[in-house]
């Protein structure tokens, strides 16, 4: 494993979460949210942002359904 590489941590639309290297193009449909580290810095980051697995869309319905 090589501990140097440098990832970044990418966001969809559906507020779903992914680390990516950080020299490589972001894919379509994923953008930056501005952390970039290590695997295992991204990843605390990741594990402290994203508390909500759900998909924004199904949230939304839950939230739209339980009003």
């Amino acid at each position: 494993m090589d501990d140097t590489a440098r990832y970044q941590v990418l966001r969809n639309d559906e507020d779903q979460y992914s680390l990516w290297p950080a020299d490589l193009e972001v894919p379509e449909g994923w953008h930056t949210v501005g952390k970039e580290g290590t695997k295992d810095e991204c990843s605390a980051y990741v594990d402290e942002v994203w508390t909500d697995m759900r998909p924004r869309s199904l949230r939304e319905r839950m939230d739209n359904a339980a009003s």
